[in-house]
This record gives structure tokens, C-alpha cells and sequence, in this order.
């Protein structure tokens, strides 16, 4: 007789919802997937992404490149992300989203919001996102396919990954003063932030994003998530959050 099948998709935990957004909010690179219109054919590119404040991946991508046509004529499209490290590549997570690619209206305010965001995360990009043939798209996700290593296999929707509700727009309106400030001013609190809560190593840790789960940081060429301990409900919530964090990295070390 024959045995069952063996179900390779696991149950999707808080555990794989938690790597799944780290994954998409770190990245600073994917591989787009579109619909060539001409032949139907799937066509592959490398983009830059980062993250709305929603979590939505955003890219920037030149008139001139054949994946902005293809995204116009089909909207349809996927977007993998997760950095390979070494050894084995395919021993390291990575995620695959399903996609509707939506372009922003350049002048509006979520293209504000969305190039603030996108340079905060890939600076390199200011030298270019600027001009004129160069547009944004948001990457709404629909589903998508984790894959957390060998034999670690998950599917999630779209709840999985959004963040929904009005403290998306509460905190999108405060997130810049609030990450000048603490670039300016904060610079030993971020330190700790990376190196207690994300075990990161390394030195000139900056703030590249907040959002309701947590932030983003950055040191050149490195970034690192470290999320809050409950979801922020409003912006007001963020500076209590921020202190307390502070407060409990530096414990170790002063009662060591």
C-alpha cells in the first residue's frame, strides 16, 4: 500500500510571520519577477526594495528598464528576497510574494512617504531616484511562500504582512523627526538597540525606519530589525518604547 503523502507545508506560527517580515524588511535588494508582454514569458530582474510603513515592498525603477513596462501592461508580478550568506545558499531563509505592482503618482503623498522611506533605507539610490524617468512602485502583497531553510516551509496572506489600521498613517506623519532626533541626539540608545535586541556587531548603528512592530537600523553596507515588545497602538507609544528598550539593553551591562 501506498503511504501518504507527507504535507512539506508547515503550520504558519508567530515564528515564521516573525522571519517573514524580517526578511522583507531588511532586504535592501530582491529579484523581481513580471510577465514579459510581448511573449508572456517570466522575466527576472535584480531591484532595490525597502518597506512602506505598512511593510508594503517598494521599488524604484527607471522608465528605460523592460520589468516598468511589463509591470504597467500586467500588474501581476512576484518579488523574492533573503540574502544567501555562506555556505550552502539554500540552506538560508528567503521569501517569495506574490505581487500586484501599483505605481505612485509622483507629486502625491504617498510618493513622498514611499521616496523618504526608500533613500532612508538605500542612500546610494539619491543619486538617481531623482530623475525624471525614474518611478515607484508599491508591490501589493497577496500571498507569499516562505521558505526558512531546508524542510521549513510555510504559505501566508496578506494579514500575515500588513500592517493595517491608523497608526500606519499616525506614525508615517512622525517617523522622520522622530529618526532625526534620534540620529542626532541618540546615537548610544541605537547602539544598544542593535547590539542587546539583535545581536549585531559592529559600531555606527543608525535609524533608517520605524514602524507599529518595530525598527530598522543601519550600519554602511549591514542593516538589522529589532522589534518592540507588543505592537505600538499609537505614535505616542514610541518614545515610552524607545526609553524602556534603552533601559533594559544597558542592565547587563551595568549590573555585571
Amino acid at each position: 500500500m501506498n503511504e501518504p503523502k507527507k504535507d512539506v507545508i508547515r503550520a504558519t506560527d508567530a515564528e515564521a510571520v516573525r522571519l517573514a517580515t524580517t526578511l522583507i524588511r531588511s532586504a535592501r535588494f530582491g529579484a523581481l519577477a513580471v510577465i514579459e508582454p510581448s511573449t508572456g514569458s517570466p522575466l527576472a530582474s535584480r531591484v532595490g526594495v525597502a518597506t512602506d510603513t505598512d511593510g508594503t515592498p517598494l521599488i524604484v525603477v527607471s522608465a528605460l528598464s523592460a520589468h516598468t513596462g511589463a509591470m504597467l501592461a500586467e500588474p501581476r508580478c512576484s518579488l523574492l528576497v533573503g540574502e544567501p550568506g555562506k555556505g550552502d545558499p539554500l540552506a538560508h531563509p528567503r521569501i517569495t510574494l506574490v505581487c500586484q505592482a501599483r505605481p505612485l503618482e509622483r507629486g502625491s503623498s504617498a510618493h513622498a512617504r514611499a521616496e523618504r522611506r526608500y533613500l532612508n533605507h538605500n542612500p546610494r539610490a539619491k543619486l538617481y531616484s531623482g530623475l525624471g524617468d525614474f518611478s515607484i512602485f508599491r508591490l501589493e502583497p497577496e500571498r507569499a511562500s516562505l521558505n526558512g531553510g531546508f524542510g521549513k516551509a510555510y504559505l501566508l496572506g496578506r494579514a500575515d504582512l500588513i500592517t493595517d489600521g491608523p497608526i500606519v498613517e499616525e506614525l508615517a506623519a512622525s517617523e522622520q523627526s522622530a529618526l532625526d532626533h534620534m540620529n542626532a541626539d541618540h546615537l548610544d540608545a541605537i547602539a544598544v538597540y542593535a547590539h542587546h535586541f539583535a545581536k549585531a556587531e559592529g559600531d555606527g548603528w543608525t535609524m533608517t525606519g520605524f514602524d507599529a512592530e518595530g525598527m530598522d537600523l543601519a550600519s554602511g553596507d549591514a542593516v538589522c530589525r529589532v522589534y518592540f515588545p507588543q505592537p505600538l497602538k499609537t505614535a505616542r507609544d514610541l518614545r515610552p518604547v524607545l526609553v524602556d528598550m534603552a533601559k533594559t539593553g544597558r542592565m547587563p551591562a551595568t549590573q555585571g
